[in-house]
């Protein structure tokens, strides 16, 4: 069921309200009623509902979790900090609001915060495999390759079967595994009651182990059953992106952006990251966090956000174009401002430009080109076939609908790329385009150019991006810690003979 949906949202309201006729202090309803009341974006429902479960049950640990994840969502994250350390200081002996406290920390990108935190839950807590795990993910992101191996390894001593320690230990991309580990992986594959996305997880890793061995047909075989497996728990439906562009493209025509010139917010300092994951964009992000002048503010999710609120109640994809054109002249200004003030608990340095490296915000260059104007956008392309088997290799979330069908994938890289060839014929210079394989050739030419599109003067530190501390929180993480090199972009080779329905699927292609 998709959660977000209108019918499934109604349905269940009415499974909790049903319950709550006759047990009114139900507070798994209660919470239910939250969830719902949520996804329709009425907050302050979904906060009383949240507080009247705590108040009836002060150890409802999942509704203090929701409690704290929606009062993030509402840029609250101070007041869910300190409603937890009441929570700690009423239960000392408790790990919960620890544990949810450090989550909360990652979620908002404070990384010596969350390192703090999820230390002291693992001093705590060390005999559980969780623990450890949300660890080795915190250290991974702040750079600390050697410990977090080490954290991934307590997880895995504590419980074999935890997909995701062994992904994130096969996504660091700088261990081989033992036949002792692969062993360990497959015994965990064939036990009863195995959770699907643990299973995802060891699919993964299992696919990534083989490759390494050179054993890439069944290296092949464990990704497409992880990306089976991931389909069945996040459906994507290839024609709501492809009805989603051609609609973007009958809608925003030249006249149409005419009509609306200068009614947008006129604030410059904002970059943003777009393409295709795995494309190279996280690179493009950590050459330019090593300039004096911009700082990395990774993965936002607040235009996304914003985008959905715009199509509230409407099922397809598609309906987002219209709902674009709906926002009224003086409406374009107010999202602009309301990006720039959401995105502001983000921001760490006083550095007078930022990035916003969220590749799917590809699909809102109209919204950014109408609400932020004057807002730099660099569209960072990799050859189709080797961008999108590397998309395929690799685990991201479960909760990012994203083809999992080699086929839907060559689709979406002809989709993303018609929208950005239909914005390129109405702004020729709009978007400035970084082809990865020429940055990997030519790391210094690629970065001048693109710092003159962004109008800052060069810098050396730029060359030295693997040298920049900053916490990293894509699956590129340690990738960009180190020195650019050439080893990887051939490797799509290995699994050409079983690629056919990618380059069915990109044979969509149009630029």
């Amino acid at each position: 069921m998709n959660a977000n949906r209108p019918a499934d949202i109604a349905a269940i309201e009415q499974r909790a309200r049903i319950v709550l006729a006759t047990r009114p202090h139900d507070v798994e309803a209660l919470r239910m009623l939250a969830h719902g009341a949520a996804a329709r974006d009425v907050a302050d429902e979904a906060e009383r509902l949240l507080r009247q479960a705590i108040a009836l049950a002060p150890d409802f640990i999942a509704a203090h979790a929701d409690l704290a994840s929606l009062l993030c969502r509402l840029e609250r994250a101070e007041e869910a900090i300190a409603l937890l350390d009441e929570s700690i200081a009423k239960h000392p002996d408790a790990i919960w609001p620890l544990s949810i406290k450090a989550a909360v920390f990652s979620a908002e990108r404070l990384a010596e915060e969350a390192l703090a935190a999820h230390k002291a839950v693992v001093l705590r807590a060390g005999h559980a495999a969780v623990p450890w795990m949300n660890y080795a993910h915190a250290l991974k992101a702040a750079g600390n390759t050697e410990a977090a191996i080490i954290a991934y390894r307590k997880a895995i001593n504590r419980d074999p079967a935890n997909g995701s320690s062994w992904w994130g230990l096969a996504n660091l991309r700088t261990i081989r595994f033992s036949a002792d580990d692969l062993a360990l992986m497959e015994q965990a594959l064939s036990a009863k009651n195995r959770d699907p996305l643990q299973q995802v997880h060891l699919h993964f890793a299992l696919g990534k182990a083989f490759g390494d061995l050179g054993k890439y047909e069944r290296s092949f075989r464990h990704y497409q059953e992880a990306n089976r497996l991931r389909g069945a728990l996040v459906p994507y439906e290839p024609e709501r992106t492809r009805d989603f562009v051609d609609r973007s493209k009958a809608l925003f025509t030249a006249q149409f952006f005419s009509d609306r010139r200068g009614l947008g917010c006129d604030a410059d300092d904002v970059i943003f990251i777009v393409g295709m994951p795995r494309s190279g964009s996280t690179l493009v992000e950590q050459i330019l966090a090593s300039h004096p002048m911009i700082e990395g503010a990774g993965e936002l999710f607040e235009l996304p956000s914003i985008a959905s609120k715009l199509t509230r109640g409407e099922e397809t994809q598609a309906s987002l174009p219209d709902a674009i054109a709906r926002i009224p002249g003086d409406g374009l200004r107010s999202v602009g401002k309301r990006y720039l003030r959401s995105v502001q608990r983000h921001r760490r340095t006083d550095r007078p430009f930022f990035t916003d490296k969220m590749p799917a915000n590809w699909q809102l260059v109209p919204l950014i080109h109408l609400a932020l104007p004057n807002a730099k956008i660099i569209d960072v392309r990799r050859n189709p076939l080797p961008c999108c088997f590397s998309g395929f290799a690799t685990y991201f979330n479960v909760h990012t609908s994203f083809p999992t069908d080699l086929a839907d994938l060559g689709r979406h890289y002809a989709d993303y790329t018609r929208l950005m060839a239909h914005m390129d014929s109405l702004f020729p210079k709009r978007v400035h385009r970084v082809h990865y394989e020429n940055l990997v050739e030519d790391v210094e030419t690629e970065t001048k150019r693109l710092l003159d599109y962004l109008g800052v003067p060069y810098d050396p530190a730029c060359l030295s991006f693997y040298d920049n501390s900053r916490a990293v929180h894509t699956p590129s993480a340690q990738q960009v810690r180190e020195p650019i090199n050439r080893d990887g972009l051939n490797h799509w080779r290995n699994y050409e003979p079983w690629l056919a329905p990618l380059s069915e699927g990109l044979n969509a292609i149009s630029c």
